[in-house]
C-alpha cells in the first residue's frame, strides 16, 4: 500500500501565534516554523506559550529539518525551549538566522545546533522531501514561502505574506514563481488567513513613510516613535525621516537593538552616518533635534515606553509637549495594555499620534484581494486555511470557495488533528498530542491547568491559612486557631470576621474528631469545607483555604 503524506498542525489554528507544522511522509518528517504565543490576560505569571512538542520528542530520530519562513517571534520564538528537546538542522534566510542566533545565545544553545543560510530559489533536499525558499514581501526582512516537492505532489505553505508592489528593501513577492508551480500543478495550498476578513489590497510599506514626513516637517518638540522591533523597514523609514529634519536618532529596547544590529550587520538597514547617537546623550541636545525610537507598541509591562510612561525608565522622562507616534495596531487581546499606556502619556501632557490618526501603519499580512490572487496563481487541488482564528479560517474557506476551489476539498482542521493526502484524496484521519505549554521563568510545562486554576483562584478570591496545633496522639487542640488572610480582606478591620472564623475551624476540628479520630486528612477536609461554607454565606466570596496541623 502507497505511503499516504501527513500534515500535522501543532499551532497556529483557532490562534494567532505559536506556528509549527509538522510535515510526514513514511519514516521522515519536516518541520514548518517554531512559533510562541503570548499569554491571555488570565494566565498569571506565564511569560509565554509553546506549543505541545511530545509528538516531536518521541519521533526526534525521524526529523530531518527545521524550516523557518521568517523572523517573527510567533513563527521562532519556541526554538529555545523546543531544542532542548530536540536536535535537527535549521534552515532559513540570512535575516531570520540572524535573530535566531541572538536567542540562541542567550540560551546558550548556539553550540549546538546546525544553522544553514539559505536564499530565495534554493531548494533544499531533506529525506523524501524538497523545499524551495520563494522570496516574499511581509514586515520583516528576508521572508519565504515554501514550495514542500513529496511523493504524492507538491505543497505550497505560504507563511505570513502580503503583495506589496513598492517594498522598503528588495523585490516584489515572486508572483511568477507561484504562477509556474500552479500550471504544473499544487496538490495543497496551506495559506495565511491573518487579514481573510480585510476587504481589498493591504497598502504598501512606503505609504507609511508619507504619513511620518507630514509629521515630522515642521515639528518642534521631541519625538517618541514606537513600532514592532522586527519591523526593519519601519524602522529604516523613521530614521531617514528623522535625518531629512535634522534629528539625532536613539534606540531603546533590547529586541529592537538586536534587531537592528542583526539588520544593519547583513545589510538589510543602512543607517545614515552620525545619525544614531547613544540614549544617554541626548539630554544635551535641544528637543526638536531628537528622535527616539522604542519598544512598546503593544503596551508590554516592562517594554522601554510603558516605563517611560509610568515614570520608571532610568533615561527617558515623558516631559509635557512630546510627540509619541505609535505606529503599529494592538494585536487582539492587548487593547487594554495599549490604552493603560496611551492613558498615561496624555496625563503626562504628550500628544499621542496612532493609526486612527493617519496612516501610521500597514499590515504585514495579505487582504482579500491579495489573497485571491495567491490562490488564482497557486489554483491548489486542495485547500487549508492557515495562521489565523476560526472567523479568520471560516473567511479564507469562504474566499477560496469563490476561486473556485470545491467546498469538499476545503479542509478547516485544528491543531493534533492529522491531514492524510494521497494524490488523488484527503483527509482528516487520527490525532497527535498537541495543546499549549506554559513557560514561566526558567520552568517549561511545570505550570499545567490546576497551578493556573489556583493562581486565577488567588488572584480573583484571596487566600485565607488557618493554622492548629494538635496533640498526636488524642487530636486534642494545643494551640490555634491561628488566621492569615492574604488578598481577602485586612485582619484588622475585619476582627469580627475573624473570630467567627476560628470558632467555626474549632467546631468543624471537634465534630471530626469525634467522628473519625486522629485522621489529619479528613480533618483538614472539614476545616475547608465548613469555613468556605460559612464564607460564602457570609460574604458572597470564595477565597482559597488552606489549613494547615502541626502535630506534637
Amino acid at each position: 500500500m502507497a505511503e499516504k503524506l501527513k500534515v500535522i498542525p501543532l499551532g497556529g489554528l483557532n490562534e494567532i501565534g505559536k506556528n509549527l507544522t509538522v510535515y510526514e511522509y513514511g519514516k521522515d518528517l519536516i518541520v514548518v516554523d517554531v512559533g510562541m504565543g503570548f499569554p491571555d490576560e488570565d494566565m498569571y505569571g506565564i511569560d509565554v506559550v509553546i506549543p505541545d512538542i511530545s509528538y516531536l520528542i518521541k519521533n526526534q530520530n525521524r526529523i530531518r529539518a527545521i524550516f523557518l519562513t521568517h523572523g517573527h517571534e510567533d513563527h521562532i520564538g519556541a526554538l529555545p525551549y523546543v531544542l532542548r528537546s530536540i536536535n535537527a538542522p535549521i534552515y532559513a534566510t540570512r535575516m531570520t538566522l540572524g535573530l535566531v542566533r541572538i536567542k540562541l545565545e542567550e540560551h546558550r544553545l548556539l553550540d549546538k545546533v546546525k544553522m544553514i543560510t539559505c536564499e530565495a530559489g534554493e531548494i533544499i533536499k531533506a529525506g523524501p522531501f524538497s523545499v524551495e525558499f520563494i522570496h516574499a514581501n511581509h514586515s520583516i526582512a528576508d521572508a519565504v514561502s515554501f514550495a514542500i516537492q513529496t511523493p504524492v505532489g507538491t505543497l505550497v505553505h505560504t507563511g505570513d505574506f502580503k503583495i506589496d508592489p513598492t517594498p522598503i528593501k528588495g523585490q516584489m513577492i515572486d508572483l511568477a514563481r507561484f504562477g509556474q508551480l500552479g500550471k504544473d500543478g499544487v496538490l495543497a495550498l496551506l495559506s495565511d488567513s491573518t487579514n481573510a476578513e480585510s476587504p481589498g489590497h493591504t497598502k504598501s510599506e512606503r505609504a507609511v513613510g508619507a504619513s511620518f514626513d507630514a509629521i515630522f516637517k515642521g515639528c518642534k518638540e521631541r519625538i517618541i516613535v514606537t513600532t514592532f522591533a522586527s519591523n526593519v523597514d519601519r524602522i529604516q523609514q523613521i530614521i531617514n525621516v528623522a535625518d531629512r529634519y535634522g534629528r539625532k536618532v536613539a534606540i531603546t529596547g533590547r529586541s529592537m537593538e538586536n534587531t537592528l544590529k542583526v539588520a544593519t550587520e547583513l545589510g538589510y538597514a543602512e543607517i545614515p552616518k552620525g545619525v544614531l547617537v547613544e540614549l544617554n546623550h541626548i539630554k544635551s541636545l535641544p528637543k526638536e533635534k531628537i528622535c527616539i525610537i522604542t519598544t512598546g507598541s503593544q503596551g508590554e509591562t516592562m517594554s522601554a515606553l510603558s516605563r517611560m510612561a509610568f515614570s520608571t525608565h532610568r533615561q527617558v522622562e515623558i516631559q509635557a509637549g512630546d510627540l509619541v507616534i505609535i505606529s503599529a495596531s494592538a494585536i487582539p487581546g492587548n487593547e487594554s495594555a495599549v490604552g493603560n499606556v496611551i492613558n498615561e502619556l496624555y496625563r503626562k501632557h504628550a500628544d499621542v499620534v496612532n493609526e486612527r490618526l493617519g496612516s501610521l501603519h500597514v499590515s504585514g499580512h495579505a487582504c482579500q484581494e491579495e489573497l485571491k490572487i495567491m490562490h488564482a496563481l497557486v489554483r491548489p487541488k486542495y485547500f487549508v486555511p492557515i495562521h489565523g482564528e476560526q472567523r479568520h479560517l471560516q473567511m479564507h474557506a469562504k474566499l477560496a470557495k469563490e476561486m473556485g476551489t470545491p467546498s469538499e476539498n476545503i479542509i478547516i482542521t485544528e491543531i493534533g488533528k492529522v491531514i492524510e493526502f494521497t494524490k488523488d484524496t484527503a483527509r482528516v484521519n487520527g490525532t497527535v498530542p498537541s495543546g499549549r505549554v506554559f513557560v514561566d521563568g526558567y520552568g517549561v510545562g511545570d505550570v499545567g491547568s490546576v497551578v493556573l486554576r489556583d493562581r486565577k483562584h488567588l488572584a480573583q478570591d484571596g487566600m485565607i491559612v488557618v493554622i492548629m496545633t494538635l496533640s498526636i496522639e488524642d487530636g486534642q487542640l494545643l494551640s490555634g486557631p491561628d488566621i492569615i488572610t492574604r488578598g481577602f480582606v485586612y485582619v484588622k478591620e475585619s476582627e469580627e470576621l475573624m473570630d467567627e472564623l476560628r470558632d467555626v475551624s474549632l467546631a468543624a476540628l471537634e465534630n471530626c474528631v469525634e467522628k473519625n479520630g486522629t485522621d489529619w486528612a479528613a480533618i483538614k477536609s472539614a476545616i475547608k469545607n465548613e469555613m468556605s461554607a460559612y464564607l460564602y454565606k457570609k460574604t458572597k466570596r470564595n477565597p482559597m483555604i488552606l489549613p494547615v496541623l502541626m502535630e506534637v
